[in-house]
C-alpha cells in the first residue's frame, strides 16, 4: 500500500524537516502552506530532487473549506492518505497575559485547536476503518 503523508505548516521548520524525513522513508507528502507558495515550493522540489514525490497544498487550516480542499487535492494529486501531521500551529509574539487581544486570542485557538481538529476530523474520514 502506498503511503501518503499530509504535513501541515510544512513550508517551514519542523514541518519542513519532517517533511523531507518522511519522503525519505518512503511517503509521498502533501506539503502544506497557508501563505509562503515559494517555500513550500522548496520543500517539493528538494522531495522531487532525492527521487520522492511530493505536492505544495495551500490552505489556512483554520478555515474549514480551505482544509476540505486541502485534503481533496492531496488524494487527487498522491492517493488515498494514509497519515497526518498537525504541524500547523501560532504563538505569536511573546506578550503578557494582561496585554492579550482577544483578536489574537481567537486567531490562536482557531489556527492552533480548531484547525488541528479540522484536520484531524477529514484525517478520520479518509483512514477510519468505519469510514471505509
Amino acid at each position: 500500500m502506498k503511503r501518503v503523508l499530509l504535513i501541515t505548516g510544512a513550508s517551514r521548520g519542523i514541518g519542513a524537516a519532517t517533511a523531507r524525513l518522511a519522503s525519505s522513508r518512503g511517503y509521498a507528502v502533501g506539503v502544506n502552506y497557508r501563505t509562503n507558495r515559494a517555500a513550500a515550493d522548496e520543500v517539493v522540489s528538494a522531495i522531487v530532487a532525492a527521487g520522492s514525490t511530493a505536492v505544495a497544498l495551500p490552505g489556512d487550516v483554520a478555515v474549514e473549506d480551505d482544509v476540505l480542499s486541502m485534503f481533496a487535492a492531496c488524494e487527487a494529486a498522491l492517493g488515498p492518505l494514509t497519515a497526518l501531521v498537525n504541524n500547523a500551529g501560532v504563538v505569536d509574539m511573546k506578550a503578557r497575559v494582561d496585554e492579550m487581544s482577544a483578536a489574537r486570542l481567537h486567531r490562536m485557538f482557531a489556527i492552533n485547536v480548531v484547525g488541528t481538529m479540522l484536520c484531524a476530523r477529514e484525517a478520520v474520514r479518509r483512514m477510519s476503518t468505519r469510514h471505509g
